[in-house]
């Protein structure tokens, strides 16, 4: 049985600044996004450090259990506690045994940075850049033709720290019609898709009704984790790199890049695709 959600902390503070324009000065203040240490603590032993904005805790670990391959199911978490500290916290998760088991073996020692994503990694070798190959549900092919535009428009309004900061990511589920459904945001692009995914899971959800859209780049562990998660599609406001491409491509995730209002471009075309499988994007 998991804990009630933890008591929220602000994910942002006020800043007192001197605003530079038009030639004047003004001493003033200013809201800047809040960038906490978080320990991830597995069956009592602390597994990995990351810089994160430290509100749905409880979600971002449940995520990133899932999205690392810690736990393959969120049956496999049986209770999350968060403790709050200054300006740092801790999340401890209990884990299913034989979870458990097989974090021991795979001696990994992360601390994570909010700018990438195996910052940590013992060696290259462990790197698993091999994903699962997403399954065909049939979900591309209900993709409304502007549901990219409904999300492109939609997103803005529920960016709520981000129009306070104008410095975290988001991540945003949306149905098959566009529709965004949920939203999270974080200093760090995974980190928000973490907490995405650590609710839709926690709240069981279906993860093959909806796809990703993103307020970042496209980097490779986020394609990563989506294969993982057996997600469809993901989109980004801005560009993907090679590597999230060739991932996309071998998982059979779409992925589509640049999107805006008036289009996107696409840079896999998703799982048993064909010319006629998808709408063109709006002109």
């Amino acid at each position: 049985m998991l804990n009630e959600p933890e008591t929220e902390k602000p994910a942002w503070l006020e800043h007192a600044v001197v605003r530079h324009q038009h030639g004047s000065t003004l001493p003033t203040t200013d809201r800047i996004a809040e960038e906490w240490p978080v320990a991830l603590v597995f069956n009592g032993i602390s597994h990995a450090v990351m810089m994160t904005s430290p509100c749905d805790l409880e979600a971002f670990a449940a995520g990133f259990a899932l999205t690392e391959g810690i736990v393959s199911s969120g049956r496999d978490i049986q209770d999350i506690e968060v403790e709050f500290g200054v300006d740092q916290a801790a999340v401890h998760l209990t884990i299913v045994q034989q979870a458990f088991a097989n974090l021991k073996d795979k001696r990994r020692a992360l601390a994570g940075r909010t700018g990438c994503g195996v910052c940590g990694i013992e060696s290259i070798e462990l790197l698993d850049l091999q994903p699962e190959r997403v399954s065909d549900r049939g979900f591309l092919r209900t993709l409304a033709a502007d549901a990219v535009r409904q999300a492109a428009h939609q997103l803005p309004a529920h960016q709520t720290l981000m129009s306070v900061t104008g410095g975290v990511h988001a991540a945003a589920w949306c149905d098959a019609q566009g529709t965004v459904r949920q939203v999270f945001e974080d200093v760090g692009r995974h980190n928000a898709l973490d907490k995405l995914i650590g609710q839709l899971v926690l709240k069981r959800q279906p993860l093959h009704e909806g796809f990703v859209f993103m307020s970042s780049r496209a980097s490779y562990e986020l394609v990563r984790k989506v294969a993982r998660m057996d997600i469809a599609m993901l989109a980004t406001i801005s560009a993907p790199s090679s590597l999230a491409v060739k991932i996309a491509e071998q998982a059979g995730v779409r992925l589509l890049s640049f999107c805006r209002e008036n289009g996107y471009v696409e840079y896999a075309p998703g799982h048993a695709a064909s010319p006629d499988t998808f709408a063109a994007p709006p002109g």
